[in-house]
């Protein structure tokens, strides 16, 4: 590639268009950019602020391609569009972008069905703690742990690469991104139900997160040891790397069933949902974990971690038995792939306040603590209310999820809060529906299930419900006799300016 050539970026207000600008200018090349949408909607214009990219807005004029040598449209922009029959420029696509332009640092993936963008956000505040600097898409607004965005970012500027890894329910994108990215390290946190409206069956979602396994190939792999599913696949995939497991030593709480990569059904002494200890049939059972977390104080957000080496006190800053796991992964993997001694790491822990819509404290209202939090699955859900629970006792919680494995998993996140919770407002469509029935089939429910208006909100991935609809279940749950409202979802947490104006 010809560092005196011009490369015209179509859609450069988009973001793999963004990225590719900006990975082209960061390694010497001349970039121009064309966007259909108008300067002051360029939704990630704020990314390429000093970048001297000329960027022409609207219809792309006879200019953009005079000084363009090579054009890279979207990937979406089909090969017969006018724009291409009209000026015969060369066309480099989104693979050759990939292929020429390779990752030139080592890099990192977390995945997991929770606990990503706490694990993800922590490992880089240690990073940065320590002077090294991770890449970052800097598209603000946008999580971007799936589809063609960790495999750009992976190129850009920066000592290492971590980056969150996920899927919108789509076979073949975790493993895209571990291949292309060139990734040496993973970390899984866990793997429970979700997706399944897009994928059919638990196996089939496994399998998807599998993929993290099967493409890191003779990589080094951290991994939740007391998650069956996470274990199961490592044995059955044959991994030929280099795996390290961690775990709590912490008193069951209860017993739940999850379907094992045999296809068995097998009971799960829970320490949180879906993880713990477990034992199937086809000899898959809890291993002794590298890494144990012991004498946790969650009052204190104190315990002892035991290294294959030595006893570490952590001080931790965010509540909960699942930071506790999320914690234990990122020490691993800051001592393992940052390779930071645990000194080193131990002071970022302890001043880590956490991910803003994880366990967020809001605001105070007529005296009563408002929380939102991210949990959109059953899993999510459960240990979060779970945890709130032990911390807080009696709370509200006000409903905005609608989940990606439809009905089945709307009635199991209902059933999450029903068991946690002293009132219930569901806000969005899909948990009132699950809330009317079953108030029809237990009138008793009245006294604690009080439901909010219905409208026809359709659902986008998984928010749930509209931004009157977490205003009103935030109003409905502050006139209620309990001095915590535990707001849960994606609605709650973007929507969550509500609550300043209550």
């Amino acid at each position: 590639m010809n560092k005196n050539k011009t490369f015209g970026i179509i859609g450069v207000c988009g973001a793999n268009g963004n990225l590719i600008a900006r990975i082209l200018k960061q390694r010497g090349y001349n970039v121009i950019g064309n966007d259909l949408s108008s300067k002051e909607d360029c939704r990630f214009a704020k990314a390429l602020e000093g970048y001297d990219i000329e960027v022409f807005y609207g219809e792309a004029p006879e200019e953009f391609f005079e000084k363009a040598d090579y054009i890279i449209p979207p990937a979406s922009l089909p090969k017969d569009a006018a724009i291409f029959k009209k000026f015969d420029k060369p066309i480099f696509e989104l693979y050759d972008v990939i292929e020429k332009l390779k990752s030139e640092k080592p890099v990192f993936g977390i995945t997991g069905t929770n606990g990503k963008t706490t694990t993800t956000t922590l490992l880089k505040k240690i990073a940065y703690d320590n002077g090294i600097k991770p890449c970052e898409h800097d598209l603000e607004g946008m999580q971007g742990n799936a589809e063609f965005i960790p495999i750009l970012q992976s190129r850009l500027d920066g000592d290492v690469g971590i980056l969150e890894v996920g899927t919108f329910g789509i076979p073949g994108t975790i493993g895209r991104i571990v291949r292309y990215t060139g990734m040496s390290g993973g970390l899984i946190t866990n793997i429970t139900p979700d997706h399944l409206n897009d994928l059919g069956s638990f196996k089939d979602y496994a399998n998807v997160k599998g993929e993290f396994i099967s493409e890191l190939d003779f990589g080094q792999l951290i991994v939740n040891g007391q998650d069956p599913t996470i274990m199961g696949l490592i044995r059955d995939m044959d991994f030929k790397g280099e795996v390290i497991t961690f775990g709590v030593d912490e008193l069951p709480e209860s017993v739940g069933m999850k379907e094992c990569v045999c296809g068995n059904e097998i009971a799960v002494k829970e320490i949180i949902s879906g993880c713990g200890y477990y034992f199937c049939k086809c000899g898959l059972t809890t291993p002794q974990v590298d890494y144990i977390a012991t004498n946790i104080d969650l009052k204190n957000r104190t315990f002892d971690l035991h290294t294959p080496s030595e006893k570490l006190t952590v001080k931790m800053n965010v509540d909960g038995l699942h930071n506790v796991y999320n914690i234990t992964g990122v020490i691993i993997a800051a001592h393992k792939f940052l390779g930071l001694s645990y000194d080193k790491i131990l002071p970022s822990i302890a001043s880590f306040s956490g991910v803003s819509g994880r366990m967020e404290e809001v605001a105070n209202v007529s005296g009563k603590t408002v929380f939102v939090d991210f949990a959109h699955n059953p899993a999510g859900v459960e240990t979060v209310l779970k945890e709130f629970k032990k911390l807080y006792g009696d709370f509200t919680t006000v409903i905005t999820v609608s989940s990606e494995s439809g009905e089945t998993g709307d009635k199991d996140i209902f059933n999450s809060v029903l068991k946690y919770s002293k009132f219930i407002v569901p806000a969005s469509v899909a948990s009132q529906k699950v809330a009317f029935n079953e108030i029809k089939a237990n009138s008793e429910l009245n006294d604690r299930i009080f439901l909010n208006h219905i409208d026809d909100f359709e659902k986008t991935g998984t928010l749930g419900a509209s931004e009157e609809e977490v205003k009103d279940g935030i109003k409905k749950a502050l006139n209620l006799d309990c001095d915590v409202v535990v707001a849960i979802g994606e609605a709650a947490t973007k929507f969550k300016k509500v609550i300043f104006e209550l």
